[in-house]
């Protein structure tokens, strides 16, 4: 078993290496829950593959992920992320956002994300 913070690592890599999917499909949970800021949640793991895949898709030009800061606590990981990229509705985004996970049973069970909009 994996202690948080090399499950974190490998997840952060994961995404780094074009493998967002993957890392989807390894840490999280069936009964997922994500939220994009103070949005209403999305529920399972279904849903939210294909919100992923959906924004995936949308990526015209993908510049640059970096995991500035990871913090790890009880059951909880956080990762404040910087993103430059352009998305084929919202144009150039660059910005950073804050991804607080909760981990139960080796997986994700609740995702929020922070940023400005």
């Amino acid at each position: 078993m994996k202690n948080l913070q090399e499950k974190i690592n490998d997840l952060n890599d994961l995404v780094l290496q074009g493998k967002a999917l993957d890392a989807f499909e390894k840490y999280y949970a069936d009964d997922v829950v994500m939220q994009e800021n103070e949005a209403a949640p999305t529920l399972g793991k279904s849903a939210n593959r294909k919100r992923e895949i959906e924004f995936l898709n949308n990526i015209t030009d993908f510049r640059s992920a970096i995991p500035a800061k990871i913090t790890v606590g009880e059951n909880t990981t956080m990762v404040e992320w910087h993103y430059d990229y352009t998305h084929k509705e919202w144009g150039v985004r660059k910005y950073s956002q804050i991804s607080v996970q909760e981990w139960e049973n080796e997986k994700i069970i609740r995702e929020k994300f922070y940023y400005n909009t």
